[in-house]
């Protein structure tokens, strides 16, 4: 049976933006089918290419260099966006409004066009002309806060972009697909403010609504998924890798004690008194093997265990090879429907 066509097949973005949420979004676009035409500005004297694994690349993607602050640039990106799908800018707010590429103007050439402003803070507010990054953002949406701490007392820096990527990146392709569907059915445009801030709110849902409801002040490592006990955890096994454990469910709790020598524990999963101890007990079970042979023995038996990868290691892992992930030389999701 041939493979569907991509779902967004026929549908042409203009990228107008350069880093953070911008490139995450029209990434998830193009992987999905679109056509991505990334718009930078001229060239002055000697410049680098921005790399595909940063900015975005491969299928879907062309590029184009526009001088927006010129008469003939702004024309030359109108008539673009006469045939464009999606207009998708990073400015500050007010930016586009000033160069005479914002909204109103754009509609006024394409008025099925849907069109998403990315920003730190929003279009709008006491904060929306803040200069800011991925950090800034985590900090104002109080995930920073529910993070754990150093050993200064400040919170631990993420990982991964977090802000940027799901926050920004992914709400602006969410709201871009919603527009995009309701204009199917209307066939008229839309325009979307899109705040990786506001995303961060979201991001941190679970935490606002259970103040919200309890009035309790929340703090890292003062619930089931920041900490409290140790069913949801990570633990050093005997060759200094990572194992991470999620035992939320009192049945996976019981497989995993069981597995591990701990049955005594199985009873006490959210006893606070004695959660030092079932610490202590996991740990030394847990280093008497290695990683790997751990994750062999626990993870296919329904203890929600998973191994703390570094990113070497994701390369040569065999289930994100069986599903395609690192394909065309960048990381290639398996998108729902695809294949």
């Amino acid at each position: 049976m041939a493979s569907p066509s991509p779902a967004l097949e026929g549908i042409t973005v203009l990228d107008l933006s350069t880093v953070g949420p911008g490139p995450r979004c029209t990434r998830i676009l193009a992987d999905y089918g679109a056509k991505v035409v990334k718009i930078g500005a001229p060239r002055a004297g000697l410049q680098i290419e921005p790399a595909k694994w940063a900015y975005g690349g491969g299928r879907g993607w062309t590029h184009t260099r526009i001088d927006l602050k010129s008469t003939d640039g702004k024309a030359e990106f109108l008539a673009l966006a006469r045939g464009a799908d999606v207009v998708l800018e990073s400015y500050r707010p007010g930016v586009v409004d000033r160069l005479g590429i914002g909204y109103d103007a754009v509609r006024a050439v394409n008025p099925r066009i849907v069109y998403c402003s990315t920003s730190g803070y929003g279009q709008n507010g006491p904060a929306s002309k803040w200069a800011g990054h991925d950090v800034n953002y985590l900090a104002m949406g109080g995930y920073l806060a529910m993070s754990s701490r150093r050993a200064d007392g400040a919170p631990a820096l993420p990982g991964a972009t977090i802000a940027d990527a799901a926050a920004g990146g992914m709400h602006a392709a969410l709201a871009i697909l919603a527009a995009l569907l309701r204009r199917a059915k209307t066939g008229a445009g839309a325009f979307l403010d899109v705040a990786v801030a506001d995303g961060v709110l979201s991001l941190m849902s679970l935490a606002i609504e259970q103040h919200l409801a309890t009035g309790a002040e929340m703090v890292p490592g003062g619930d089931l998924l920041t900490g409290r006990y140790a069913c949801y955890d990570v633990y050093r096994a005997r060759d200094g890798k990572w194992i991470a454990v999620g035992a939320i469910e009192p049945a996976f709790w019981a497989n995993l004690c069981n597995l591990l020598g701990c049955e005594a524990w199985i009873a006490h999963q959210t006893d606070d008194a004695v959660q030092d101890a079932v610490r202590a007990d996991l740990r030394a079970a847990f280093a008497t093997r290695d990683r790997d042979e751990w994750v062999a023995a626990l993870a296919a038996a329904d203890t929600c265990v998973a191994p703390v990868y570094e990113v070497a290691e994701l390369l040569r892992d065999p289930h994100f090879a069986a599903r395609g992930a690192f394909a065309e030389g960048h990381v290639a999701p398996v998108l729902a429907g695809q294949r």
